[in-house]
């Protein structure tokens, strides 16, 4: 039986050699032909967490280095990386006085560097170094400050998870074995649970084992066999995929456990016996002593008390290596200094806070000395400056009169200079009609001779027809004298001031009437000038609310710069260059769209944002304004609360773009 028991521990030792060989000659390769130290130092700071499970002597070997080389080069961070490995070493081997020492002074590096990442990683180092030690207490407080510590920095820096993702799961799944080994078992199911779910999330396949094997234990507690072999079996699976060696000893220990709970004696020795050889094949003395104690209560219990007593002499020797007295007053020194370091941090934090605090005192109250002397002169001064405020004020007053009477006066002059534009429009407007009126008169006048000659020659039926005609072309004579009431009408509404009364106002007519008198009024000024002009009007343009005259001087503010930018460019223009001016209609967000588009110069990048302010032009000296843009933009907006936007490329084209509402 213990040819097979040695057997099984050397073949156990040759698959674990063989797992890590390959990955440690190759760190072993780049360490030996680095010829930078950060490279080396990397690479042993690799080697020595790789070792720490399986070979802890030399994981603290290799660490030494990596610490002496931190310090040769100067980097801090590094030196406490290589700090946790040993620690973990030495706790791995079950010298937890040292293991907690090392990690204490991993924690001091870490927090003089504000390195979070790091003082967690620590914090949860040492809370699982006590659970393993059973002291639950401090260590139920150091899981507690890693969770605290990584909440509050996920928090200030308004992250949710960043690449650090496995804090989480390590606090949660601590938490939960100290949960597990104080007999809190739905306490500790819940913290196993949300690590799992973090675990499962981003594939943390050496956690998701522990885990497992912690579900195990909470389906024994609570009676539920077949769940906790489920759980035990996925535990051992996933501990052999990843080589993961004192877990696979740990998880056949909690298999005994189940069996032994059962009552299925040959099972449970047999799982216990594996735990123990592979535990000893992997030199995990804490697993040793676990798997032992457990073999020889078995044993006792059983009635084999010669296989017993072997066992209880195996373990009571590793218990005294491992818990010693010594051991354990470096444990309480170690505690008792980190307690007496953290009240003289915050007795020293609280002297700052302190002086701070009667600094603040001192300088509020001198700045509230100071703001009363100024309030004082303030005072002074106010009552000095307030006569010197009401004449000003005054003076402003009647300035402010005569600003207003002098605008209306440019006001009503921009009108009349915006109707001598239509006047020439209008006259040829009007022609049209006046000249149907004239020809059908003269047609009547004609018809009536000839419906007196056949009344006359007794011919009814003809003069009846002729009647007709008659009653058709005094139709036709209503119909453009209407036209011409009309133009007249609107040519008195532009010259008079608006009466800003809102009427149902048909765009499309609106815009096409104003471009035509625009042009006629440009034409008859410039008879060589030509432009050609296209209509895009909406037809299912509804009738909104306007004042009608109003949106007509827009309009025409904006036909007539579109005229004169295509008329300057006509200037310097090729020969095949031909002026164009469309006006388009459309419906956009429950508001009435009109887009006046020239082909002209354009307009400078530098003067866009001033074309609507009062008085600029670009124009010669006595050929604009510079009003026009400035009361289209006070007519839109402020009136009609709508908005005008202008995009224009300089040589190329221009386009006003006005928005009313419906």
């Amino acid at each position: 039986m213990k040819k097979v028991a040695l057997l099984f521990i050397l073949l156990l030792t040759v698959l674990i050699s063989i797992a890590q060989k390959r990955e440690i000659d190759t760190l072993r390769a780049v360490i030996d032909k680095a010829s930078v130290d950060s490279i080396r130092l990397k690479n042993l700071i690799k080697l020595g967490s790789v070792y720490f499970i399986s070979n802890p002597d030399s994981s603290i070997i290799v660490s030494e280095q990596a610490y002496e080389l931190a310090g040769k080069i100067k980097s801090p961070l590094k030196q406490a990386n290589a700090l946790r490995n040993m620690a973990n070493a030495y706790a791995t081997m079950g010298d937890y006085a040292k293991g907690i020492q090392l990690y204490f002074k991993a924690l001091r590096i870490c927090e003089n560097l504000n390195d979070v990442f790091g003082t967690v990683a620590v914090y949860n180092s040492i809370g699982s170094t006590y659970i393993q030690n059973a002291d639950y207490k401090n260590a139920i407080r150091y899981l507690n400050l890693a969770n605290k510590l990584w909440s509050r920095y996920l928090l200030s820096h308004k992250l949710k998870e960043l690449d650090q993702k496995e804090h989480k799961a390590i606090s949660y799944v601590n938490i939960g074995e100290y949960y597990l080994y104080t007999n809190k078992i739905d306490s500790a199911d819940h913290y196993l649970q949300l690590s799992y779910q973090e675990a499962k999330k981003n594939n943390y396949t050496n956690i998701i084992g522990i885990i497992e094997r912690d579900f195990g234990e909470v389906e024994i507690a609570r009676g539920n066999k077949g769940a906790a072999i489920n759980h035990l079996i996925e535990a051992v699976t996933i501990s052999k995929s990843i080589e993961d060696v004192e877990m696979l000893s740990i998880s056949y220990l909690s298999t005994a456990k189940l069996y032994h709970t059962y009552e299925q004696q040959d099972s449970a020795i047999y799982y216990a016996k594996r735990a123990l050889d592979i535990a000893i094949a992997g030199k995990f003395e804490l697993d040793i002593l676990n798997a032992g104690k457990v073999l020889a209560g078995y044993y006792d219990e059983y009635g084999n008390l010669p296989a017993a007593y072997r066992y209880f002499k195996m373990t009571a020797a590793l218990k005294d290596s491992l818990y010693s007295q010594v051991k354990l007053k470096q444990l309480l020194s170690i505690d008792f200094d980190e307690k007496q370091r953290l009240q003289d941090i915050a007795a020293a934090q609280i002297s700052i806070e302190n002086k701070i605090r009667s600094y603040v005192l001192t300088a509020g109250l001198a700045i509230l000395l100071l703001l009363m002397f100024i309030f004082w002169r303030i005072s002074r001064q106010r009552k000095n400056a307030n006569q010197l405020l009401q004449q000003q004020k005054e003076a402003i007053e009647a300035t402010l009169s005569k600003l207003k009477l002098t605008q209306n006066q440019l006001i009503q002059s921009e009108k009349m200079a915006s109707l001598g534009e239509l006047t020439a429009g209008i006259a040829h407007e009007i022609q049209n009609p006046l000249n149907f009126v004239n020809n059908f008169s003269e047609v009547n006048i004609e018809l009536i001779d000839e419906m007196e000659n056949e009344l006359t020659n007794g011919d009814k039926t003809e003069a009846i027809s002729i009647l007709v005609d008659i009653k058709q072309n005094l139709e036709k004579i209503r119909h453009h004298g209407k036209r011409a009431d009309g133009i007249v009408k609107g040519m008195l509404q532009h010259s008079r001031a608006s009466s800003n009364t809102l009427e149902p106002t048909d765009i499309n007519v609106l815009a096409d009437e104003y471009l035509r008198l625009a042009y006629h009024g440009l034409h008859a000024k410039d008879k060589t000038f030509n432009a050609e002009l296209n209509t895009h009007f909406y037809e299912k343009l509804p009738l909104i609310n306007v004042v009608p005259q109003d949106i007509g001087r827009v309009l025409l503010n904006f036909y007539t710069n579109a005229f004169y930018a295509t008329q300057q460019k006509l200037k310097l223009a090729p020969a095949n260059y031909k002026p164009l001016v469309e006006v388009s209609t459309a419906i956009n967000n429950s508001m009435v769209v009109i887009e006046v588009k020239d082909n002209g110069i354009g307009i400078p990048d530098d003067i866009k944002e001033k074309i609507m302010q009062p008085f600029f032009t670009t124009k010669p000296t006595g050929e604009g304004t510079g009003l026009g843009l400035s009361l289209s933009y006070d007519i839109v907006v402020k009136v009609h609360g709508g908005k005008i936007e202008i995009d224009s490329k300089e040589g190329e084209y221009t386009t006003f773009i006005l928005s009313i509402p419906v």
